[in-house]
């Protein structure tokens, strides 16, 4: 519980851990029990049949919802059901207050077809700053975490994202189709060129692990909800990488990004990847 003096810094300093234990508690109640083994009426869609929600993403968001909100009194949790219940409820992104960023199950569509890519993404962040982010896959047992200014992790391990092999075609995880517009798409075709290797991208959170461990070398997103991205954006810049949107500018949790953006694992592979989606933008 963080008292009424502490920083930000210090209840980092006091409670990462336990943060950590209610990430892995949450998917341990409501997501894991229910993975490989979901009935069709716990299954539903939300805006279409690419957009799923299931009881663990309900239910492991209730769960993190009181968890986090035990541990810093005075903080708020946007969750992405919760918003799609109230959208209203986004814009405490943009207060004063400190607020948990949750995505309870990253990746749904993996999640229902019982495969392990799929994964937990909780950040903590003040006005606009991301201070720190912890992502679990929980059917793989792996935690990143990263907290601002102190590098990120791997189960322990410290992430260096480094630049990418010389020479290589540069594998990049873009948005599916279905999610974008016409003009977006376009940006998004600019990278079917030589020297880049687009593939579709899987969840969000698990992209930006493998950029942050460098075994992807950028991703061109076109959505901008801050669940999806907040953890996975300080992981990145924590491990060295950087993020660009489609006008030069950082990516801002807080919305109104130029887009599509991208992330990858140096400034240089950034620009890069820029320079294309704005020419075809």
């Amino acid at each position: 519980m963080i008292e009424d003096t502490e920083t930000i810094d210090e209840f980092l300093a006091r409670h990462s851990a336990d943060v950590e234990e209610a990430v892995r508690k949450a998917a341990a109640a409501e997501i894991m029990p229910r993975w490989r083994r979901l009935a069709a009426h716990e299954v539903d869609q939300k805006a279409g049949p690419h957009d799923l929600v299931t009881d663990a993403d309900r239910l492991a968001e209730q769960h993190l919802t009181e968890a986090l909100g035990r541990l810093l009194p005075g903080s708020v949790v946007v969750g992405e059901e919760a918003v799609h219940a109230n959208p209203a409820s986004y814009e405490a992104i943009r207060g004063d207050a400190p607020v948990w960023i949750v995505d309870p199950v990253d990746g749904t569509r993996q999640f229902v077809r019982g495969e392990d890519g799929f994964s937990t993404l909780v950040a903590l962040a003040q006005g606009g700053v991301l201070r720190a982010s912890w992502i679990y896959a929980a059917a793989r047992d792996q935690l990143a975490t990263a907290v601002r200014g102190q590098g990120a992790f791997l189960d322990g391990e410290r992430l260096f994202a480094g630049p990418p092999e010389p020479g290589r075609d540069l594998e990049v995880a873009t948005s599916h189709p279905d999610y974008t517009t016409d003009e977006q798409k376009r940006a998004l075709l600019s990278l079917w060129t030589d020297g880049v290797a687009p593939r579709a991208c899987g969840s969000a959170g698990l992209e930006y692990l493998a950029i942050a461990r460098g075994q992807l070398d950028a991703t061109a997103f076109s959505w901008e909800a801050a669940w999806d991205h907040a953890a996975g954006l300080l992981l990145v810049e924590e491990a060295g990488g950087a993020h660009l949107t489609v006008t030069g500018e950082p990516f801002r949790i807080t919305g109104g990004n130029a887009l599509p953006f991208t992330t990858a694992r140096d400034a240089a592979t950034a620009r890069r990847i820029m320079g294309l989606l704005a020419g075809g933008a």
